[in-house]
């Protein structure tokens, strides 16, 4: 593997680290005493940030390069963890904490996605996104263990929520100096881009459709997240197993599938791929539907994987059709991530409507038309290495 791929990796493992880094809600919200609705404004926060600062983030790329945006992104989330690594913020100030955190890692989306093209031998692009996206999933699964062991140190035991702070906010200084010294020889556009000509984009197809894609399939992941437990206890588990087999199951393999796509790149297309986990994602969601808890478990797990490779095969087919728009599209896509925000609301809507088990078809709806996009687009052939 190039070794300048290595530090881009870390970074993708610290965007997952970033994913997990505002305090569980519960625990904030009994060290603050808030409401519920108060406390959802922690990953409210970060969903606005995504959606507001991923478009200007691709124009920034495009002017200052997308190794200086990855450098301004990690610099950012180390700012963002100092003030909560020091003492209790006060509720507003840790709401700016975690916007803070949120704008940098949104950049760090931004930037990374299409630099891993820059930095990928010919043809290993695909292969190499599905990789650093499984790594980001290891970043947000190790966090829980991290934060669960900071713990058990005496140094950081009397922080609580706060005690993974110092150690979070020093890995980003050593990802931000790994970065540093990355040689990388950037795609770029012949003209500056501007908020216009990213929008114009969206005028043509092809990159219309994929963006929507993304919304669907963030929105569609962030459902299954929060929707798969209460499913499994409406089918009599207890709610220590109804996580442990729903959410918790689903995002292992979510993080496998990610971890085996950049070994079954080297073998598949990445629009056979992308074919293949799409009509997974149908199947999966699908079978959740049906009455039976060991049938659910197994669309759980089968829409984990299905669900596993979307984001790294979209975007990077998507980028080949324009690699020297590559710093608009990564924005207009990373955009689409508020979609996390809004597709949930409606199959909530749903469920409190009395559908229950048939809220599942939106998950459903959502790969349909991912399944439909991947059986068009662009014939151009794609090196898979």
């Amino acid at each position: 593997m190039n070794f300048n791929v290595l530090p881009i990796l870390l970074a993708f493992f610290l965007m997952g680290l970033a994913d997990a880094m505002g305090p569980g809600s519960d625990a904030v919200k009994e060290a603050y005493q808030l409401s519920n609705v108060m406390s959802t404004l922690l990953t409210f926060m970060v969903f606005i940030a995504f959606a507001v600062f991923s478009v200007p983030g691709g124009l920034l790329a495009a002017r200052i390069g997308k190794k200086n945006l990855l450098l301004l992104g990690l610099g950012l989330n180390a700012a963002a963890l100092v003030l909560p690594s020091i003492f209790v913020p006060p509720f507003p100030l840790l709401l700016g904490c975690i916007f803070l955190l949120g704008v940098g890692t949104t950049f760090l989306q931004v930037a990374g996605n299409p630099i891993m093209r820059d930095v990928s031998p010919e043809g290993c692009y695909g292969r190499n996104l599905a990789l650093a996206q499984g790594i980001k999933g290891v970043g947000s699964t190790a966090s829980t263990y991290i934060v669960t062991a900071i713990a058990t140190v005496a140094l950081f035991k009397s922080m609580g929520w706060r005690g993974a702070f110092p150690l979070f906010c020093v890995l980003m200084i050593l990802a931000f100096i790994t970065v540093r010294f990355v040689k990388v020889k950037e795609t770029k556009a012949d003209i500056p881009p501007s908020i216009g000509s990213s929008l114009r984009l969206l005028r043509e197809p092809i990159f219309f459709m994929a963006v929507l894609g993304i919304f669907l399939y963030v929105g569609a992941e962030a459902s299954m997240g929060r929707f798969l437990k209460p499913r499994l206890r409406d089918l009599g588990m207890d709610a220590e197993s109804a996580n442990t087999y729903g959410p918790v199951l689903f995002f292992l393999m979510l993080t496998v599938g990610r971890l085996l796509g950049g070994a079954i790149l080297n073998k598949m297309s990445p629009r056979t791929c992308f074919r293949l986990s799409a009509l997974m994602g149908v199947l999966g969601s699908g079978i959740i539907m049906i009455g039976s808890q060991s049938i659910a478990i197994v669309g759980a797990v089968v829409a984990g994987l299905g669900f596993a490779n979307i984001w790294p095969m979209l975007f990077s087919l998507t980028v080949e059709e324009r690699p020297e728009r590559a710093n608009e599209l990564s924005g207009l896509m990373c955009m689409a991530i508020a979609g996390g925000a809004i597709v949930p609301l409606i199959m909530g809507k749903l469920m409190d409507i009395g559908l229950d088990a048939k809220a599942f078809l939106v998950p459903v709806v959502c790969f349909v038309y991912l399944l439909i996009i991947s059986l068009k687009g662009s014939q151009k052939p794609v090196e898979t290495a």
